[in-house]
């Protein structure tokens, strides 16, 4: 009997939004990568509205956009109908949440738990409050009648898993990959930080979420200008001016603030020119479940002082300088160790260009392709 062609529709609301976040990049280049390793069955993808069409329909890859901008409304009521319409085999979710009554088997990446553990501060807008309030809704309903739960590390699986022990053989890791985009780059072809040479300043990809850890950042920052000879600029991106001097006047740093350059947005396309200019990358984080930024900041040879904890030491192995996130004089002189030692300088460039080799989206594709495999196999009783 020949084998059917399975209808496989894959979550990926946000793709289409010109200011992407770190999930919506995930599940962009998963879905590039399937669609020139499985060209045998059907792909419905699932979007929402918005301006930016980054990705394009080839013939077993029809791109469907769901037209409502309300997120409760897309994904409990015009996602389930276009399972029925599409008469599905299999759904995937790529952003942590799921329709609550899903009739077809359901994949879900689960990124993250961190909605459901103890909030660190107390900074968050109505819609990320609203969207924590969703998310810790959902999901445990979700939970108990998923068929598949990928997740990003051994770290979170772990994690995973101690929450909700029902999960035990429903729990994978699948790492994600790297861009071929990010690369060692030697000519500059944006105006972006034109007046800055190669090496001038550290970089720091923040935003508002307290895990980012910008305040001890700062303080280890204005710690480094203390004692270093070169006093390197850095550069704060994804924070507005006005954010950036209001956390410098409350910690009574406002004196470093010439010494800082604040980009509130770069686009996705020239992130790889300023990684390549930087001469360090700054990404203590308290909380992370991978941390996708490390990979591409060592694919572009650019050293990384990061923390000892959560999923950094996994992902980013021995060629990363670890501190401690909550003391910004372990950050601090994790950056010094870069600037004063050439050798170590020189050994984590190597080594990162290395790791970073290592985790592909086509493996990442592949993996999740026998994933998607496993289940209908299960399904149709072989």
């Amino acid at each position: 009997m020949e084998k059917r062609q399975k209808i496989i529709v894959v979550e990926a609301q946000r793709i289409f939004r010109k200011n992407k976040h770190g999930m919506d990049y995930v599940a962009l280049e998963v879905i590039r990568s399937l669609q020139t390793l499985d060209q045998y069955n059907n792909y419905v993808i699932a979007v929402g509205p918005g301006d930016d069409h980054c990705l394009a329909e080839t013939p077993n890859f029809k791109i469907v956009i769901l037209p409502s901008t309300n997120y409760f409304v897309w994904e409990q009521f015009l996602l389930p109908r276009l399972l029925r319409q599409t008469k599905a085999d299999l759904l995937h979710c790529t952003s942590n949440t799921a329709p609550i009554n899903c009739r077809v088997p359901l994949v879900l990446t689960l990124h993250d738990i961190i909605f459901m553990e103890k909030r660190m501060g107390g900074n968050k807008s109505l819609y990320q409050r609203l969207g924590r309030i969703y998310r810790r809704f959902v999901v445990p309903i979700i939970l108990k009648s998923v068929d598949k739960v990928i997740t990003v590390s051994h770290f979170e699986k772990e994690n995973i898993r101690q929450h909700y022990t029902q999960l035990n053989d429903k729990l994978t890791t699948i790492y994600n990959g790297v861009s071929p985009n990010f690369k060692l780059i030697e000519q500059f072809e944006t105006d972006c930080l034109k007046n800055i040479d190669k090496g001038k300043y550290w970089l720091l990809l923040g935003n508002t979420d307290p895990k980012k850890n910008i305040d001890n950042s700062l303080k280890s920052y204005a710690c480094y200008l203390q004692k270093s000879q070169k006093k390197k600029k850095l550069l704060l991106v994804d924070l507005t001016d006005q954010h950036v001097n209001r956390l410098l006047n409350d910690l009574d740093l406002g004196y470093i603030r010439d010494f800082i350059i604040v980009k509130e947005y770069i686009p996705h396309h020239i992130l790889a020119e300023i990684y390549n200019k930087a001469f360090g990358f700054l990404y203590p984080s308290i909380r992370e479940s991978f941390g996708l930024p490390l990979l591409e900041a060592m694919a572009c040879g650019t050293p990384v002082v990061t923390s000892n904890r959560s999923a950094m030491p996994e992902i980013a192995g021995n060629d990363a300088v670890y501190v401690d996130p909550l003391d910004p004089v372990s950050i601090a002189e994790g950056m010094l160790s870069l600037e004063e030692d050439y050798n170590l300088y020189q050994e984590k460039i190597a080594g990162g260009l290395q790791r970073s080799k290592h985790f592909t989206w086509h493996t990442t594709a592949k993996q999740t392709l026998a994933v998607y495999n496993e289940i209908l196999a299960q399904k149709n009783g072989v």
